[in-house]
C-alpha cells in the first residue's frame, strides 16, 4: 500500500472479514449513520509497521524453509516483531461477548472495552488476527512463495502446491526456462 487511499480501499473490500475478526464495520455515533473508515498517513504507517512485524513472524514460522526473499534481509528480529504485535493488539482492550441466537449455537466475539479511534481498532484487530493465526493449526500450512517478484506468503492447500497463485507458477516456469536457455547459449 503506497497511499492512505489504498488502505481505505482495502478496508472497504475486507469489511466483512474485519467485522468477523472483531472490528466494527464503521465508526458509529448515536445520532449519525455509519461512516466508512478513512485512512490517514498515520494509519497507513501503523499498518505498514504491523505488516513488517507479521512478515518477520511469518518468515520465522516457515523455517526451516526459506522466507520470502523480497524483504527477509530487512525484517525486525522475532523478539522485536513479537513486541510490536503485542503492543498493536493491546492498543484497544477488548472484552468477550457471548451471543446465542435462537436459531444457532453460541458465538464468542470480542468488542472494544471502551470507545477507540478507528485506526487503533483496525491495527488492534489485525494484530489479534495475526496472533491467533500464528498460534493456530493453519500455521503449519504457511509457505513463502518463491516465484520471481512475489512477496506473498500463502496457505498450502495441496501437497504439490509451490506458489501462492497460478500466475506465480507461470512466472517461475518462465524464469527457469530462460535460465536454462541462457546456460545453453553460454556453453
Amino acid at each position: 500500500m503506497e497511499h492512505p487511499e489504498d488502505l481505505t480501499r482495502w478496508v472497504a473490500e475486507h469489511t466483512a472479514d474485519l467485522t468477523a475478526a472483531g472490528a466494527p464495520p464503521a465508526q458509529l455515533t448515536p445520532s449519525t449513520p455509519p461512516t466508512p473508515f478513512t485512512a490517514d498517513p498515520a494509519a497507513l504507517s501503523d499498518v505498514r509497521a504491523l505488516r513488517r512485524a507479521v512478515r518477520a513472524l511469518f518468515a520465522h514460522a516457515v523455517r526451516p524453509a526459506p522466507a520470502s526473499p523480497a524483504d527477509a534481509h530487512r525484517l525486525p528480529t522475532v523478539d522485536e516483531a513479537l513486541a510490536h504485535l503485542g503492543a498493536a493488539a493491546a492498543r484497544v482492550p477488548v472484552v468477550p461477548e457471548l451471543t446465542w441466537p435462537e436459531a444457532g449455537g453460541p458465538r464468542l466475539t470480542y468488542r472494544p472495552a471502551a470507545p477507540a479511534a478507528p485506526a487503533d481498532l483496525l491495527v488492534s484487530v489485525l494484530a489479534r488476527a495475526a496472533a491467533a493465526f500464528l498460534a493456530g493449526d493453519d500455521r503449519a500450512r504457511l509457505r513463502a512463495c518463491h516465484a520471481p517478484r512475489c512477496v506473498r506468503y500463502f496457505l498450502k492447500e495441496h501437497p504439490r502446491q509451490e506458489w501462492c497463485k497460478p500466475s506465480c507458477g507461470n512466472r517461475a516456469r518462465v524464469a527457469r526456462h530462460q535460465e536454462r536457455r541462457q546456460e545453453h547459449h553460454r556453453a
